[in-house]
């Protein structure tokens, strides 16, 4: 029963109203107005968009980009690169004011245990986007000494705003430092066109992955046909990641 009211109630709430709203016009315009071309148009638009909106299918398109590269058993290497990926310049935290958003958190995770693990430097890299937006690399490092990583462990980038400029910026302190075998941890989802930003600055990385989105053993439940925007926001990041790629490759 638990399931069942929330298959109904996803097509009650956004953005499953809007999918039944939009075959609804559809019907109209076929049945009623006798507009079967704009109907037909309208009805394989309307099912393009509900089907980026199930779980289902961000299970395969986010499952086959996190799934470029997989975690290492016995990571090797001299310093742990963690890029950012958002950050809140205001938000109360335990031991001071800024937090990370919620992917660039769950990349700390995985670098502070690697640290850990390895006893190696952490290299932040990420400035500030927007003037409403925190100050990503500075955060982290508040952070990490919080959770006791030694502050004379962590290495700051703070000029990037794009994961072009975090591997320009994150090279040159990797010449200056003379490291040589990075560890380079970042979302799943975000890993491909990152080392491809490394390997275009003469840079091979160990990539770690993190903070995966979705399982990668999926089993088959109704409920992932109903309309989610968490699933709509993962199939956009698929496509977002896909495009960013292309220009990396053969534009940038």
């Amino acid at each position: 029963m638990v399931y069942l009211l929330k298959f109904g109630a996803s097509w009650v709430l956004p953005p499953g109203c809007f999918i039944v709203a939009f075959f609804a016009l559809a019907w109209y315009a076929w049945k009623k107005r006798h507009q079967k071309k704009i109907a037909a148009i309208l009805a394989g638009l309307t099912l393009a968009f509900y089907l980026l909106c199930t779980g289902y299918v961000a299970e395969k398109t986010m499952g086959w980009l996190e799934s470029a590269y997989w975690p290492p058993e016995h990571p090797q290497g001299d310093v742990i690169i963690m890029l950012g990926g958002g950050a809140m310049p205001d938000s109360p935290d335990v031991d001071g004011v800024g937090a990370l958003c919620a992917d660039p958190a769950n990349r700390l995770l995985t670098a502070v245990r690697l640290q850990r693990q390895l006893g190696i430097p952490i290299l932040l890299s990420g400035g500030q986007v927007y003037e409403d937006t925190g100050a990503e690399a500075k955060i982290a490092k508040r952070m990490l000494v919080s959770l006791g990583v030694p502050e004379n462990m962590i290495l700051v980038e703070t000029k990037s705003i794009n994961t072009t400029q975090n591997a320009k910026f994150s090279a040159e302190i990797l010449r200056e430092q003379g490291f040589s075998r990075p560890i380079l941890v970042t979302s799943a989802f975000h890993m491909k066109r990152a080392v491809l930003n490394f390997e275009k600055q003469d840079i091979t990385v160990t990539p770690y992955p993190a903070d995966y989105q979705v399982t990668h053993h999926p089993v088959f439940h109704y409920t992932k046909l109903r309309p989610q925007t968490e699933a709509l926001l993962n199939n956009v990041t698929v496509l977002q990641e896909s495009l960013r790629t292309l220009v990396t490759k053969y534009i940038e």
